[in-house]
């Protein structure tokens, strides 16, 4: 009997023992449940500017953690030796909620804050990070997430009351080239408004060449971003050749500091990264 997945616009509808699109959700006994809870494929003490979070405690670290699994496809994913793995193809490690934030917080003498759920897409694996950021809030950590913003807006809504900050990636302000890469370009928009009102955000993104450096492009999602919050910081980062795009160019230089001009006509914070 299938079971549809009620947390990304997807809607996957998903047979017993089958997983969604993300690779992470599966039917189990007829409800729909993350696969992936508590397997860690990736964890480290970052630096918060790392996330990136430019003005969220800035100078602090924060344990960072990620598993495998993306409800997105983006031809040029940064990490796709994980976001786009199913569980056998990747190496993982059981991590209890418990134990994460026991590690969270033995690191706090090395300067950590909290959690942040990050490396794949971390939502996808919602009921693990509903329950870690549940403990981490309770034991006065702090709780981040890095994420695509692909996510329907009731989980959203019932999760941010557990989180200090996002990073959310908004991939270009086109609906078309969202399409292109899997993904619903209006969803992120109300995930990112729906956080400004709650939480500490910035976006992140992308500079590829041929899809997101389009100047007109940028500057409408510039003021749309002024016009949720100018307290909004904006990231632009420097695309270099990964997973389908390996024989792609670099994104010129000259590029991303073009597009970061034009972006400060609408916002204060605004930064360049990976130059």
């Amino acid at each position: 009997m299938k079971a549809t997945c009620d947390i990304c616009p997807r809607a996957c509808e998903i047979e017993e023992g089958a997983l969604g699109f993300c690779r992470a959700r599966t039917n189990q006994n007829g409800t729909v449940v993350c696969q992936n809870y508590a397997r860690v494929t990736a964890i480290a003490l970052d630096p918060m500017e790392k996330k990136p979070l430019r003005r969220f405690h800035p100078g602090s670290r924060i344990l960072s953690v990620g598993s495998y699994g993306c409800n997105m496809n983006c031809a040029y994913c940064q990490n796709c030796e994980i976001s786009m793995a199913r569980a056998e193809y990747v190496e993982w490690t059981e991590i209890p909620p418990e134990e994460l934030i026991a590690r969270a917080e033995a690191l706090q003498p090395r300067g950590n804050i909290g959690i942040a759920f990050t490396y794949n897409e971390p939502l996808i694996g919602y009921e693990y990070v509903m329950d870690c950021a549940k403990l981490a809030k309770a034991r006065g950590l702090s709780v981040v997430l890095v994420t695509n913003g692909m996510i329907n807006s009731d989980p959203w809504q019932k999760l941010l009351p557990y989180v200090d900050a996002a990073n959310i990636d908004l991939k270009t302000f086109s609906r078309e080239g969202y399409r292109s890469l899997g993904g619903y370009r209006d969803t992120v928009l109300e995930a990112i408004s729906l956080a400004a009102e709650r939480i500490h955000v910035e976006v992140t993104t992308l500079v590829v060449p041929g899809f997101s450096d389009d100047e007109a492009l940028l500057r409408e999602e510039a003021a749309w971003l002024a016009g949720e919050s100018c307290e909004i910081s904006l990231h632009l980062s420097r695309f270099f050749p990964r997973h389908r795009m390996k024989n792609t160019e670099p994104t010129p230089v000259e590029t991303v500091r073009r597009l970061a001009v034009a972006a400060r006509e609408f916002l204060p914070y605004v930064y360049e990264g990976n130059l």
